[in-house]
């Protein structure tokens, strides 16, 4: 399934970031670990480009990198209920900025 994966080359120029900010994310734990190419590339799932692409559109909205993870994280209704809370919290602080 090596064909339909991404090297991190390719998830770079389709997000418009740099390879050294997809290892960041990778070592923050915002992106999923790379699988390796037998030659040692980083290969990502198509569904990184889009993952990536939320992380910029939330960094532009002023979500910092700690809250982004939050937003990412998985869990049931608990962590549900911490996103709507998280996503309240940032609306309240953007619109005491407008």
């Amino acid at each position: 399934m090596e064909g339909a994966e991404l090297r991190i080359g390719e998830v770079a120029s389709r997000t418009g970031v740099s390879i050294d900010t997809l290892r960041y994310y990778e070592k923050r734990r915002l992106l999923g670990r790379s699988r390796r190419s037998s030659g040692g590339f980083r290969l990502f799932a198509p569904e990184a480009v889009e993952r990536v692409l939320f992380i910029k559109q939330a960094q532009d909205l002023g979500f910092s990198l700690a809250e982004i993870g939050e937003l990412l994280a998985t869990g049931g209704a608990d962590e549900c209920r911490k996103v709507r809370d998280l996503l309240r919290t940032k609306l309240g602080e953007l619109d005491e900025r407008m």
